[in-house]
């Protein structure tokens, strides 16, 4: 345990008691505290109670200053000195001793020494660093000393843990430091040689081959090159010979070796083995197949054997003939051969290279630039498809059943498209029809007035023509035409084609449609039509509010024209217009441009909102509670009052359920149940006093529901009421000339 730093202490060395609590006072060596000495700065660098600081070796002012420490002036500046050591081998006939060199290495900023064994091919022997970095202490009696820089000199013995180390040079950094600081270096010496290595190196001569050798040394190819492959898509045709067809080849080129392998692509059910090897891994040549040669007659060197003489001691010299007339010079396919639309050949068959892979363009594109990588389809070419003709339609049956009897030698029935059905088939309020309000275009008087119900399916592409029934008006009306599919005019009955029918994109608002020899002209559509129409404005570019606009800013010199004209039609300022006198300005502005069909998309998109509907469901309690003649509506409510305990004004919808139930309110479950859900809160809690003064049809009388025209309920089926016969009431011209002229309103 240390002692406390106390005055008198052996180690304050005589001074204050303030000077200990200094942090530079103290120093740490291999991690352990021990007093700085006086020619050694403090942590930190600063100076110690006015102490100054010695240069370690006498160098010059210019590289070290006297105020700087070792570690800063000297830096990563270190001494080489070259040594070996004489290391003996008593138990080997070989060698008695074995000369091993050393580097030794002296750190000038810390005093620490290295020492590292160089490697030597073959030794047999542990290399690298053999004694690692730090400070050595001298041999004894010195132990309590440390190597300095002084202690190094050529042709001087060191001792590092009882191994003599004899240097015999250094280097030219370690020459001038050292004669800078005042040490005269001794001239080199010569490192002894090894025995044992010297006897290796003349047995080593004495095998060395008489022959001459060369070298053939593609190490730096594989390296650089080894597992990359470029890979090109091939194709052999071979259709030209018998039982021959087009064959899909993949052809591998490695540029480890320059060597090609061919794989064949084969298709499902092609009959051929499942070889998929066409070509080994080989060198391919150019001009192959070659000609056929003698075992030895080829070789890639000549050796030339030299006459020795007929001494005793005759040596027998072997050289190597440069013009090598034994070797067959023969081209193989390289990588610069290779390249889409290149036709190679493959031992006598013609390939041809029609694409390759990401990895081959980018090699080609960096080593030879090429840019162009346009593909060859390696598909065979479609067969011209052979015309199929028909006979003509026989007018028994409907075309497609006789073009059944046509295709196949046992006649099916055709199939209707089932798909299409179940998609456009009508469910729930989603009718999938379209239904227009039509009239019959004939020269005679008295079917002039004839009016017409044209419905379109969806699901099978069927018309079905509906007359309404009128009184006295001649005509017993109902089904015109049953549902089915209509053919356009105009086409030949006896033909080989299918007829063409009409279809949705042709029907809209001021259309001619000619069914089956009667002329209809199409006057109006029902709610459900146009919404579909406009919301499918790609099919029906009519119901387009856009190109209809359109056609209205092409005559914008009209504009103020226009605007004066509306103004003179609103006499009461109103900023809107009846429809009627907004179709005639329109027609009268366009001269006939707009058709029906578009006037009614602009009418209905500048429309002014009419009030909304009465409620449906309160209009019809009311009816129910008046012809019951229930008033005791001020009863329930105090009742209600008196269960209202906490005086919240509102009750849970059961108890009120309960409570109209007991006072025998005249209305069913179902009905009851849907008005309690329309005033009940999230909690389920209802306003008991806006519900019964709600249901008081005295005080909060509702409109009667209109009655339901006989003549309408005859013609459900066909039509759900008829169309109204403006599609809009009031429109919004103002709105109108700003959204396509840019007029602000004056």
């Amino acid at each position: 345990m240390a002692l406390p730093l106390l005055p008198g202490n052996r180690f304050s060395r005589n001074v204050g008691k303030e000077k200990f609590h200094k942090s530079q006072h103290w120093g740490f060596c291999n991690n352990v505290r021990m007093l700085v000495s006086e020619d050694k700065p403090g942590i930190g660098g600063e100076l110690l109670f006015g102490q100054k600081i010695k240069p370690k070796y006498n160098v010059f002012p210019e590289e070290m200053g006297n105020d700087l420490p070792s570690w800063v002036a000297f830096d990563k500046q270190v001494l080489s000195f070259d040594a070996y050591l004489e290391d003996e081998v008593p138990d080997k006939r070989q060698e008695n001793y074995r000369i091993r060199r050393y580097k030794i290495y002296f750190y000038l900023e810390d005093d620490t020494i290295q020492v590292n064994e160089p490697a030597l091919k073959n030794s047999g022997l542990p290399r690298g660093t053999s004694i690692r970095r730090h400070r050595i202490s001298l041999p004894p009696p010195d132990k309590d000393q440390f190597y300095t820089v002084y202690h190094f000199n050529v042709g001087i013995d060191v001792v590092f843990y009882g191994r003599t180390f004899k240097i015999y040079d250094c280097d030219t950094f370690t020459k001038n430091f050292l004669k800078k600081i005042g040490v005269k270096v001794n001239p080199p010496r010569q490192c002894p040689e090894d025995p044992y290595l010297k006897l290796r190196r003349e047995t080593l001569d004495c095998v060395e081959p008489l022959r001459p050798y060369e070298s053939f040394d593609t190490r730096k190819q594989f390296l650089n090159y080894d597992r990359k492959v470029l890979r090109f898509f091939c194709l052999w045709d071979d259709s030209g010979s018998m039982f021959g067809d087009r064959r899909e080849l993949t052809l591998l080129y490695f540029l480890s070796d320059d060597t090609i392998e061919i794989r064949e692509t084969l298709p499902h059910n092609s009959g051929r083995d499942p070889v998929t090897v066409f070509l080994q891994r080989r060198k391919l040549p150019k001009y192959g197949p070659p000609g056929v040669y003698q075992p030895g007659q080829l070789a890639d060197q000549t050796v030339l054997n030299m006459y020795g003489g007929y001494s005793v001691n005759r040596v027998y010299r072997y050289l190597l003939d440069k013009y090598k007339p034994e070797k067959l010079e023969q081209e193989f396919y390289k990588d610069s051969d290779l390249s889409i639309g290149t036709t190679i050949n493959v031992w006598g068959r013609k390939v041809l290279l029609c694409d390759c892979d990401k990895f081959t363009k980018t090699y080609y594109k960096t080593k030879y630039g090429i840019e162009n990588f346009t593909s060859i389809s390696c598909k065979a070419p479609s067969p011209p498809k052979i015309e199929r003709k028909f006979p003509p339609y026989t007018g028994f049956g409907s075309e497609e059943d006789s073009l059944r009897s046509c295709i196949g030698l046992m006649p099916t029935p055709h199939q209707r498209d089932l798909k299409k059905f179940m998609e456009k088939d009508s469910y729930g309020d989603i009718s999938n029809r379209l239904r227009f309000f039509a009239k019959l275009i004939t020269k005679k008087r008295a079917e002039m007035d004839r009016l017409f119900i044209i419905s379109y399916f969806f699901s099978d592409d069927t018309i079905s023509v509906f007359e309404p029934i009128e009184r006295n008006s001649g005509f017993t009306g109902g089904m015109f035409l049953k549902r089915s599919r209509v053919k356009k005019p105009g086409q030949e009955v006896f033909k080989s084609e299918l007829s063409e029918y009409i279809k949705a994109e042709e029907l809209y608002i001021g259309a001619k449609v000619n069914v089956n020899g009667y002329l209809f002209l199409l006057l109006n559509a029902d709610e459900y039509t146009l919404k579909y129409m406009e919301k499918n404005s790609d099919k029906f570019p009519f119901s387009n509010i856009e190109l209809a606009l359109q056609k209205v800013k092409e005559e914008e010199s009209k504009s103020r024209e226009l605007k004066q004209v509306f103004a003179a039609a609103d006499c009461m300022h109103t900023k809107m217009v009846d429809y009627n006198i907004f179709r005639d300005i329109m027609m009268t502005l366009t001269v006939g441009r707009l058709t029906d069909q578009e006037l009614i998309t602009i009418a209905r998109h500048y429309q002014v909102p009419e009030d909304p509907c009465p409620d449906i469901l309160m209009a019809e309690v009311h009816e129910q509670l008046k012809k019951n003649g229930f008033e005791n509506f001020e009863r329930l409510i105090a009742t209600c009052v008196y269960q209202d305990r906490e005086k919240k004004k509102v009750l849970p919808s059961k108890d009120i359920r309960r409570l109209c139930k007991s006072a025998r309110l005249p209305l069913d479950d179902d009905l009851l149940a849907s008005l309690l859900s329309r005033f009940e809160d999230s909690e389920k809690q209802i306003n008991y006093e806006s519900f019964f003064c709600a249901l008081n049809w005295r005080v909060n009388p509702m409109p009667e529901l209109e009655a339901v025209s006989p003549n309408k309920e005859r013609c459900e089926e066909e039509w759900l009421g008829m169309p109204s016969p403006i599609p809009a009431k009031c429109i919004n011209y103002l709105k109108l000339l700003k959204d396509v002229f840019g007029l602000e309103e004056e």
